[in-house]
């Protein structure tokens, strides 16, 4: 391999990389993982099925909150807030927008499916096929300004999934029992509150445009907490994403009545 020398003194080398580790695997599991839960969700969203556990009270993640005249009976602790619209409008369609706004516009995200999907760039020292790069100035991409407004929507949909939590704190004589579907809500929740605070934009909004931390000593020290999150945003990103599924695959598999909710007492 040769490398030449252009007008202003850098090393002109034709190969696309000269790595020789597999830096094509991190961005290849990526696309598998998100296109996995892609294509789980789409299933879940337009089953419209199965999503409801009316004797522990388990509300699937993908259906909360459940707002449409087309959420069984017991399923929309909120009110129904919109008609049925059929097969087409689904109840998580109301909700989902925000809650994946709020995913799509993630400043982590945006690395996993720039490298995985779109290549810009797939790795580390590695160029990219793209001819020009534009950034995120034109649309859709400039919509990507708006992470911090899904951030403020994602804070109701949290707190709606801890209610969830509570309330499947539920036995089968409608007193107070604990199931292995509630520690799944538990652990499923506290998730995705960890992800929500470990938000780049939750950090600003904490202890952005202070000049004096001294001066605002409860402001700092929430800065602090919400720092150390935002050291695992990455972790806590999968985590959460992996929870979400597979809390949601658990009370389906519960609600048709393919498994049975192991109880720890009633």
């Amino acid at each position: 391999m040769t490398a030449s020398t252009g007008p202003t003194g850098r090393a002109r080398i034709e190969a696309r990389t000269l790595r020789t580790d597999r830096w094509w695997l991190s961005p290849l599991l990526t696309a598998a993982g998100l296109t996995a839960f892609v294509v789980y969700g789409l299933v879940r969203t337009f089953s419209n099925a199965n999503y409801w556990v009316p004797q522990y009270n388990y509300l699937a993640p993908f259906y909360s909150p459940c707002l449409s005249d087309a959420c069984v009976e017991g399923a929309a602790h909120f009110g129904r807030w919109f008609p049925d619209l059929g097969w087409l409008i689904t109840p998580p369609l109301f909700v989902l927008p925000f809650v994946l706004g709020f995913r799509f516009t993630c400043y982590y995200y945006r690395k996993a499916y720039y490298r995985s999907f779109w290549l810009s760039p797939p790795a580390c020292a590695v160029a990219e096929p793209h001819a020009k790069y534009t950034g995120e100035r034109r649309f859709p991409l400039v919509m990507q300004n708006l992470h911090r407004y899904f951030f403020y929507a994602a804070i109701p949909v949290a707190g709606v999934l801890t209610y969830d939590a509570v309330i499947a704190f539920k036995g089968a004589d409608g007193g107070v029992g604990v199931g292995l579907g509630t520690l799944i809500m538990l652990v499923n929740v506290s998730l995705i509150w960890a992800y929500t605070l470990s938000c780049h934009s939750c950090r600003h909004i904490v202890g952005g445009k202070l000049t004096h931390f001294s001066r605002h000593p409860v402001r700092y020290r929430l800065w602090t907490m919400v720092s150390k999150l935002n050291g695992k945003h990455m972790q806590l990103a999968w985590a959460s994403l992996i929870s979400v599924g597979l809390t949601d695959l658990y009370v389906a598999l519960v609600a048709s009545g393919v498994l049975t909710d192991l109880r720890l007492f009633n």
